[in-house]
């Protein structure tokens, strides 16, 4: 199974594979060419409730993850169909914050790795 992250602002690589957008909200500043995203899964990204949750300061990084991985965990669905994206190629999951280490695409990398 071949599967990364990557800012959707980075530039489309030969090897990105099929390039899936896991944020909730359209990347600022970037047309769809730009981004040259295969498949937008709104669905994978945290909530909206979490997102502000952690953006407004109210919890730590870990409760942050803990709070996403009880999210994968009710959206075997959506789960699922990312998996069968990877089983098809390389994937590449992109998302738009500046952190490149803490990032829910990182935390949803994981978690596709380890639970199956």
């Amino acid at each position: 199974m071949q599967l990364k992250t990557k800012r959707v602002y980075e530039p489309k690589a030969d090897g990105d594979g099929m390039r899936v957008l896991v944020d909730r909200l359209w990347p600022r500043g970037l047309t769809k060419a730009e981004a040259a995203v295969d498949l937008w899964l709104k669905d994978m990204a945290p909530t909206t409730e979490l997102r502000r949750w952690f953006h407004a300061g109210e919890g730590t990084w870990e409760e942050f993850r803990e709070r996403y991985l009880a999210e994968l965990d009710g959206n075997p669905v959506a789960v699922d169909l990312l998996r069968q994206r990877i089983a098809e190629g390389p994937v590449t999951l992109l998302y738009s914050v500046k952190d490149e280490a803490r990032n829910h695409a990182e935390i949803l990398k994981g978690y596709i790795l380890t639970h199956r």
